[in-house]
């Protein structure tokens, strides 16, 4: 039988995701990648050190036991493959289960995510992060220099998303952005019994439910929603929940306070955001990702 990724939660990575690599990155040139590669030859047998994903990476794979492989991770990488081998060397050593990974020398990596049937894509590159976007993949942009994550809770992945334009489309936004925050209110007031349309992270939400159902009691997923939305527009986020049959285990609506201290509490292994402004604010606590998606993101 032919060996396959369905039924598993798939995270392509780049390596500067997963691991430190912004020493390494300074010398690396596009137009020749020549002494990048030297450096990577030369620091072979020097693992890397855990980037900002790594705590995320690592929880997840602790969903999976002898008898289960509930979720896959895959290295994504513009590296060449002897930087490849480094990467794979760091895995090793910081033992993570990692067995696969694609390097493309400076090639765009997003167009393997179609046969790697991919729930989620992380990486340092904007570019290939956007262009995964418009396939349809949920996408962040780590914020390389954001906190790593706190490790107290170390049988629970937590993960915190923003509302719009991440697990919901950004229809709510343009209003916001068309008319002010009085006619955003009113928009939302007015359609609270109408689910918001899909964002590009609805399916990862999605998967990470089925996870929590099918996982494992040595891990659990706890989530939560962090919104610059408040009353009386928080009605409309949490009957779009409802309506999509998915649950949250926190939920705070901040009408627009600064995000980072209510994350540095909540602890998430990551948050994504699709504001520049918000992520800078969340990377002072937390690992965060850009999600360059909506009308605050248009080019």
């Amino acid at each position: 039988m032919a060996i396959t990724l369905n039924n598993q939660l798939v995270v392509a990575i780049s390596s500067r995701a997963l691991f430190d690599l912004e020493e390494e990155n300074q010398v690396f040139n596009p137009s020749d990648d020549t002494a990048y590669m030297r450096l990577q030859r030369e620091r072979l047998d020097e693992p890397a050190k855990p980037g900002v994903a790594f705590a995320l990476v690592k929880k997840l794979l602790a969903f999976n036991d002898d008898e289960h492989q509930r979720v896959e991770v895959v290295i994504l990488s513009r590296n060449d493959p002897v930087s490849g081998l480094r990467v794979f060397k760091s895995v090793e050593k910081h033992d993570l289960k990692v067995a696969r990974g694609v390097f493309t020398r400076g090639r765009d990596p997003y167009r393997y995510l179609t046969p790697l049937q991919a729930n989620l894509f992380l990486s340092a590159n904007p570019e290939d992060v956007r262009e995964a976007l418009k396939l349809g993949f949920p996408a962040a942009t780590v914020a390389t220099h954001s906190a790593r994550a706190q490790d107290h809770f170390p049988d629970e992945l937590r993960i915190a998303f923003d509302g719009d334009a991440v697990l919901f489309s950004d229809e709510a936004e343009r209003v916001y952005q068309a008319d002010g925050l009085p006619a955003f209110q009113k928009h939302e007031k007015d359609h609270a019994s109408k689910p918001l349309p899909d964002g590009p992270f609805k399916p990862l939400l999605m998967a990470l439910q089925r996870l929590q159902q099918e996982g494992t009691p040595r891990m659990r997923v706890r989530t939560a929603l962090v919104t610059a939305r408040s009353a009386p527009a928080h009605e409309r986020a949490i009957r779009t929940l409802m309506a999509w049959n998915i649950s949250v285990d926190e939920a705070m609506f901040l009408g627009g306070l600064a995000k980072g201290e209510f994350l540095r509490e909540f602890e998430p292994d990551f948050f994504f955001d699709d504001q520049t402004g918000h992520i800078e604010s969340a990377a002072l606590h937390v690992p965060a990702g850009h999600v360059a998606s909506g009308v605050s993101n248009v080019e």
